[in-house]
């Protein structure tokens, strides 16, 4: 009689932050990455060249810059499942299609036929590949993303709206209640000081070893 085989040790290889402008993402991102020896698939911004031109006309570049950053990720999460290391990966790409596209276009900033054929894209590009192994929310209040937007004071953020803001922060609880796709760990980051306060660093860290073990 022959003994079983031990079962197959599960590698965790992609690591995902999800939340709204100024929630934190990217210092927990490099914290996370620093901490476990991950490597690190940033959002592009600083070579993004609809970004800036975007915030001063949004209707005008909305469709460009969601397909820039669609492509991108989709860019981003292929080489995350054709590599062999862990990567944690600074925004989804679940985050453009039901997050900010349908706020542009129910805000008449994105034409309803670009929304449309954006989504169609989306739903292309999205069946050819999988979610993340665990997903990280970070919720933050208004008034914590406004303070975090006003401290890092990028120039092209210096016109966002409190009601842009809002209406984002509502689709982002949508989308988190009704996440299904993989493993889920939300972080309220009001209360959570992890880029000064050490002993609130090693909370979050705890949390996401936490989750971490239970993908195993």
């Amino acid at each position: 009689m022959t003994s079983a085989l031990p079962p197959e040790k599960k590698t965790v290889k992609h690591i995902a932050i999800a939340g709204n402008i100024g929630a934190g993402k990217t210092t927990l991102t490099e914290m996370l990455a620093k901490n476990f020896g991950w490597d690190v698939h940033y959002e592009n911004t600083e070579n993004n060249p609809y970004l800036s031109d975007f915030y001063l006309d949004m209707k005008r570049w909305s469709f460009n810059l969601q397909v820039f950053f669609l492509s991108s990720r989709y860019q981003q999460v292929l080489r995350i499942l054709q590599g062999s290391r862990t990567v944690i990966q600074d925004r989804t790409i679940y985050e453009d299609a039901f997050i900010f596209a349908p706020n542009l276009a129910d805000m008449g900033l994105m034409e309803r036929r670009d929304f449309e054929n954006y989504m169609t894209l989306f739903q292309s590009i999205v069946s050819q590949v999988k979610a993340p192994d665990l997903l990280i929310y970070l919720k933050a209040s208004i008034p914590t993303l406004v303070d975090h937007i006003q401290m890092r004071g990028r120039d092209y953020e210096g016109s966002i709206s409190l009601d842009y803001l809002k209406r984002l922060n509502d689709r982002y609880d949508g989308w988190i209640n009704g996440y299904r796709e993989g493993r889920l760990l939300i972080i309220n980051v009001d209360n959570l000081d992890f880029t000064s306060n050490k002993e609130h660093a090693s909370k979050v860290l705890e949390m996401v070893q936490a989750e971490l073990h239970g993908l195993f």
